[in-house]
């Protein structure tokens, strides 16, 4: 854009420490550009959302860099766009745009994948109930495996956001004779 150019980063940060080391690195490979402006949102306990804007104008870079990803409601992810100086100003109106465009098609061509947070269960039944229970469990398409023993007994991995409703749904189909406990 009027000679700067733009070059948007991305990758997948666990932690804040992950994402600052990246932001860090990022920094030393083009320690020659005029700007590194880093952006993270990671699901630390709470989610912790941070930008700078790196000598350009307070909020022309950092701010709309981080809108990008909080509108994408994007977690677990560090940015930093890359910028060298073309020779005209830009403004803040044109920085806002191009630091925004930058982080939307970093974030574009990555490998974006939708991870949720799952629990793990431990059901038992009787064996009466087990073909009722393993329908269930079919139906809703989660992992599990299960173990026939004097009881049978099933380890599932469910969607944390699902749990609750699997317990009810298999709690009213053996009427109550299910124990399901979460495991670890």
């Amino acid at each position: 854009m009027s000679g700067s150019e733009f070059i948007g980063h991305a990758r997948p940060a666990g932690t804040v420490d992950a994402a600052e080391a990246f932001v860090g690195s990022i920094r030393a490979e083009y320690d020659d550009a005029t700007h590194n402006v880093p952006a993270y949102r990671v699901r630390a306990d709470p989610l912790r959302a941070w930008a700078s804007d790196d000598d350009e104008p307070s909020g022309s870079a950092g701010k709309p860099a981080l809108n990008v990803l909080d509108g994408q409601e994007i977690e677990n992810v560090a940015v930093v766009v890359t910028r060298y100086f073309g020779g005209t100003e830009l403004g803040v109106g044109g920085l806002v745009s191009a630091y925004s465009r930058a982080v939307k098609e970093a974030v574009d061509d990555a490998d974006v994948r939708e991870v949720r947070p799952h629990e793990r269960v431990a059901i038992e039944v009787e064996y009466d109930d087990s073909g009722t229970v393993r329908s269930i469990l079919e139906s809703e398409g989660v992992e599990f495996e299960a173990s026939y023993e004097e009881r049978v007994a099933f380890v599932v991995r469910v969607p944390t956001a699902e749990l609750a409703a699997l317990r009810d749904r298999v709690g009213s189909a053996t009427s109550g004779r299910a124990t399901v406990e979460t495991s670890e």
